[in-house]
């Protein structure tokens, strides 16, 4: 049993505090690069697009390998400090490029950021899966981790725009470099000294392809990963969509959309208490059951919506940002019970690094996919931005709130055949050891 036994409130909080620098360096790297060179460098649109697809394949390829050898290495302070190093190096020299950088200098900092992102996620989520002895702590240190995550990306989303000022958006970008790199290295100090140590691992010496291999092959982490998959196609296609739907069916303006995003993660941190104590009471399963279930009923909603319902649209955020909080702090919970479980029975660990680089791979690849698989189905059903016929406008709510219904439905289906291998019995009953942690 690791020393977490023994720890506070304020050990958890501690481990919690990097997901928020690591959350804020998410968000302009997916959302304001491309506009940030296409736009400001006057790089051409079809390269930056070029260079963003080659950066996100080797980023993926990559996933498996860094949680390879992380389990390798097994020293998870060590390697979380070398890539809060390089990611606090790096973004700066993405957000904030010299004169006359051109798609060269896009490619390498991207490789570095998506480098230093990838090994930082990969081995903070093992951690937390490997230091907390019980499954009821393991879903409030993944509740910490996402609550900080969830502030992140709130600040990361409002700070350009206060930050432009007469240089516009790369101006603001420019300045914002200034607030994330002390904000990491505080959030990372204070993980680093604060946070309970996880339990010592023995490296595991395995070959490559067996130990990335040897993951998949575990029935209950690779059902858990394929609801994951499918339920995170589902979220994800909202996100590819939502600026168009909030343009063109609700006919709102930007500010319009940036408060509504605002509610949604708000809603999806203050929520976060609220899927730790259900779980406690019913399971994370089922936990994660009534999550999908309330999207469903909140998605099929938005899908009747028409131009004006801004106050309608706006209770929609709220609630499904409640059933996000289910999505970010049920399912890495109980991927860290499945990991325990498998630790118990196999010596030297459960190889929490090789699991946790295909959970970071399947993560990125569902945003992809949910692109690949929404705008085209947009472009099939008419839809074009700025449409304002009525066929087209159906076939944008139909995207944006219908697909991920039948997504979810499919996710909902997937949990409940393979509920037995996912959460055990022993697992899933409440949980009332270590009362003195919630004090």
């Amino acid at each position: 049993m690791s020393d977490v036994a023994a720890s506070s409130r304020r050990a958890i909080i501690a481990y919690g505090a990097f997901g928020l620098p690591l959350a804020f360096a998410a968000l302009p790297l997916y959302v304001h690069v491309p506009r940030l060179y296409a736009g400001e460098l006057g790089l051409p649109l079809a390269t930056v697009g070029a260079v963003l697809l080659a950066a996100r394949i080797v980023d993926a390829v990559t996933d498996p390998l860094i949680g390879w050898a992380a389990d390798r290495i097994a020293a998870r302070r060590s390697l979380l400090l070398a890539a809060a190093l390089l990611l606090g190096l790096s973004l700066p020299g993405l957000l904030a490029p010299p004169a006359g950088a051109g798609a060269g200098w896009l490619l390498g900092m991207l490789v570095l950021v998506s480098l230093a992102y990838s090994v930082a996620t990969v081995v903070y989520g093992a951690w937390g899966a490997e230091v907390a002895p019980t499954p009821e702590l393991r879903t409030r240190f993944v509740a910490s981790r996402e609550g900080f995550g969830l502030a992140g990306v709130v600040l990361a989303a409002a700070l350009p725009g206060v930050l432009a000022g007469d240089g516009g958006e790369a101006g603001g970008l420019a300045r914002l470099v200034w607030i994330f790199v002390p904000l990491l290295l505080a959030c990372a100090a204070w993980t680093l000294i604060c946070a309970p140590a996880a339990p010592p691992l023995r490296a595991q010496p395995l070959p490559l392809l067996r130990g990335l291999s040897d993951a998949l092959r575990d029935a209950g982490f690779a059902r858990l990963l394929a609801v994951f998959a499918v339920n995170g196609i589902a979220a994800a296609v909202p996100s590819a969509t939502v600026l168009f739907y909030v343009a063109d069916v609700l006919q709102a303006d930007e500010r319009a959309a940036g408060a509504f995003l605002v509610l949604y993660f708000a809603a999806a941190a203050a929520s976060l208490p609220l899927w730790v104590a259900v779980s406690r009471r019913v399971g994370k399963r089922r936990a994660w059951l009534a999550g999908m279930a309330l999207a469903i009923v909140v998605f099929a909603w938005a899908g009747v919506l028409g131009s004006g319902d801004m106050f309608a649209y706006g209770l929609i955020c709220v609630l499904s940002g409640v059933a996000l909080g289910a999505d970010l702090s049920l399912p890495p919970s109980l991927l860290a019970d499945l990991l325990a479980r498998a630790g118990d029975q196999r010596p030297g660990g459960a190889r929490a690094g090789a699991c946790f680089g295909w959970w970071s791979f399947v993560t990125k690849a569902n945003l992809a996919l949910a692109a690949g698989l929404a705008l085209p189905l947009l472009a099939l059903l008419g839809y074009a931005p700025g449409a304002r016929d009525t066929a087209a406008l159906a076939g944008l709510a139909a995207v944006y709130a219908g697909l991920p219904v039948v997504l979810k439905l499919g996710a909902v289906a997937l949990l409940w055949r393979w509920r037995h291998e996912i959460e055990p019995a022993a697992l899933a009953a409440p949980v009332t050891a270590l009362k003195e942690v919630r004090s």
